[in-house]
């Protein structure tokens, strides 16, 4: 059995991966780590990285970018593996997660789902065949997501970027631009709205039509399961930073 801590366990997605977890045939959860204990019964929740006093092969991590460095800083000591499923990270940020890296395996993904990486696929392999569109992006979340644009959107824009040679940037507002569009911005629209899981569109805008691509999130348990393989996976792993690409081969 892989032993199992998850930090932000509290959340709504540290729920959820918490109660996935309990049902693992594979995984067990040891504890939880979050800023309140909630008396919770079924396993230990710890608010002091001090106090932590359980033995963890690896930790999922579904929390807020400052909760995951606090954490991160812990795994490297004890030397435990690390999923990161958390978004919304500064450059500063990533390139602290990257030096933890090179001490101990970390998996890191904006986007757990495997729909959403086939799209990731997808789109890089379109963007050069239509190089001479307008490509845009817009992405849809409920009114409690804090990071805009989303890890996701930031991740296919990125991917779409790389397959045109790193020659497009994004163009996050164009409130104080009164200029018409440039042929090499990935415009990046944000929707915040209701209870919306995650939605996420690509659009290519051609003189004559338009091609879009459209992955709708039903359900967070999609998240959660993508962050149980995860943390399957790197716990075989050497010290390195990993993604969903590691994982499925397409």
């Amino acid at each position: 059995m892989v032993e199992v801590l998850v930090n932000g366990c509290n959340g709504k997605m540290g729920s959820i991966v918490c109660d996935l977890v309990s049902k693992s045939e594979n995984l067990e959860l040891v504890g939880g780590f979050d800023k309140d204990n909630l008396n919770n019964t079924k396993f230990p929740v710890f608010t002091n990285i001090e106090e932590i006093n359980v033995k963890a092969d690896v930790i999922i991590d579904f929390s807020i970018p400052i909760a995951t460095l606090n954490i991160l800083k812990y795994a490297v000591k004890e030397n435990i593996p690390v999923v990161i499923a958390t978004t919304g990270f500064t450059d500063e940020q990533n390139k602290e997660i990257e030096e933890c890296s090179k001490k101990i395996a970390i998996f890191k993904s904006a986007n757990m789902s495997f729909d959403i990486t086939l799209m990731k696929k997808i789109v890089s392999y379109i963007a050069p065949i239509l190089k001479n569109t307008d490509i845009e992006i817009v992405e849809t979340h409920h009114n409690r997501k804090i990071d805009s644009p989303s890890g996701t959107a930031q991740m296919l824009a990125d991917a779409i970027n790389s397959s045109l040679d790193n020659s497009h940037y994004c163009e996050y507002d164009r409130h104080s631009k009164h200029e018409k569009r440039d042929k090499n911005e990935i415009g990046m629209s944000s929707i915040r709205g209701g209870n919306i899981v995650g939605e996420h569109e690509v659009k290519f805008f051609g003189e004559f039509e338009t091609f879009e691509i459209k992955h709708t999130s039903y359900s967070r348990n999609v998240f959660a399961e993508g962050a149980l393989k995860a943390a399957e996976f790197v716990v075989k792993q050497n010290a390195g930073l990993y993604n969903m690409d590691n994982i499925f081969n397409i």
